[in-house]
């Protein structure tokens, strides 16, 4: 938990996609070679259209936000929340304690080099008084949230001593970890568990000691690195890690009745459609990932990508506010508008040349005009951008 940042809080995020049957299972890891020649993205350059939903084998969860929250109010997002003190706690480390590789609990190590990794995982967490690394603690944020928010527990049953998880640990196959059915404990202890949880963020740690079961951070793909734009209207700033998990069924989902109304898992392309149609709010960020996820209909061509892509890292992105022909314009990092530098020591490259377009173009707060023609960092995704709204693209 970095308290140095002036402008923005930690946070995490988990985009959940998830098959359509009920239950819960995670998917296997290993992407054939056969599988895995095609780039997502140049096979994907000729699609310009969102794909129907019966093309979609999967859902994503959304969560609609209370209308007197603070921040973002009656807004449908990802599951996630802010970074909690107790997700540092050295307490991780005698719950993990059973556990090989530390300090980094098995994860794999991501290859981007240092000089370009996003503060929110380069920071040396030890200077902050913390022994768990970032990439470890913003996993358990993420998943802590996800139970407070909407009773989906992601967790591995902790090995018995001298042993590791099968299927973590070799060959750094650390997402092969299944993923436990405690949504299938009494609904009642269930209950119990996660309003404690609500009530006291260090009781998630004290509910994985009692149960025998371990956070699936193993589960968690890196995905993704946005920071809330300067806003005068915005008192709340947060820099947050996106993760992805995949499930192959959809698990049992609650509603916490406070700071969510209600919860739904759509396709990628059923929220998009219904925020075009103003039925429902998802702000710029969502908007985006969205999109990007409408490259893979697949739940497990999605899940291979985001398995194999994790490891390469990922860009902090703050998108600018701009005003240009008299349109409202989000500026994102690449574009050839975007300042080479901004506050909290954010290093943004220059655009390689006058015709390079990363940007939203806003009409009203449900128009947005994703305009793009340069190439995704780090191995990653374009959003599918629609015939009547795209400028360029690749």
């Amino acid at each position: 938990m970095n308290t140095n940042l002036k402008h923005w809080r930690e946070a995490a995020t988990l985009i959940l996609a998830a098959g359509r049957r009920l239950g819960a299972g995670m998917l296997p890891s290993r992407t054939p070679e056969s599988a895995a020649a095609g780039s997502p993205v140049a096979d994907s350059c000729g699609r310009s259209h969102l794909p129907p939903s019966a093309a979609f084998d999967y859902r994503t969860l959304l969560l609609k936000r209370s209308s007197k929250s603070g921040y973002m109010p009656s807004a449908y997002v990802f599951p996630g929340g802010k970074v909690d003190s107790s997700d540092f706690s050295s307490d991780w480390l005698d719950i993990f304690e059973s556990f090989a590789d530390f300090p980094n609990f098995g994860l794999r190590c991501v290859r981007q080099p240092a000089g370009t990794r996003p503060p929110i995982f380069a920071t040396d967490r030890r200077e902050l008084g913390s022994p768990v690394p970032g990439e470890v603690a913003l996993r358990i944020c993420a998943l802590r949230e996800t139970f407070e928010e909407s009773g989906v527990l992601l967790t591995v049953p902790k090995p018995e001593e001298g042993r590791l998880i099968k299927g973590i640990g070799d060959r750094g196959a650390t997402d092969r970890a299944r993923h436990c059915e405690v949504n299938g404990m009494h609904s009642g202890e269930l209950h119990r568990w996660r309003s404690l949880v609500i009530q006291n963020p260090s009781n998630f740690a004290r509910m994985c000691r009692e149960l025998e079961v371990l956070p699936n951070i193993w589960a968690l793909h890196e995905w993704s690195n946005w920071l809330t734009p300067e806003r005068k209207d915005l008192a709340t700033r947060f820099d947050t890690a996106f993760f992805l998990c995949c499930l192959q069924e959809t698990p049992q989902t609650l509603q916490d009745r406070k700071e969510i109304e209600r919860f739904q898992w759509s396709t990628p392309s059923e929220v998009l459609q219904s925020f075009q149609a103003q039925e429902l709010f998802i702000p710029p960020p969502q908007f985006y990932e969205l999109s990007r996820l409408c490259r893979f209909p697949s739940l497990n061509d999605l899940h291979n990508f985001a398995s194999q892509r994790a490891t390469k890292g990922c860009e902090r992105w703050m998108p600018i506010f701009s005003i240009e022909d008299d349109q409202h314009i989000s500026l994102i990092p690449g574009d050839k508008l975007y300042p080479l530098g901004t506050s909290e020591k954010t290093q943004v490259e220059g655009p390689l040349d006058d015709s390079a377009l990363h940007r939203m173009v806003f009409s009203n707060p449900y128009t947005i005009n994703l305009q793009i023609t340069i190439k995704p960092k780090f191995n990653h995704l374009l959003p599918v951008l629609e015939p009547a709204s795209s400028k360029s693209q690749l």
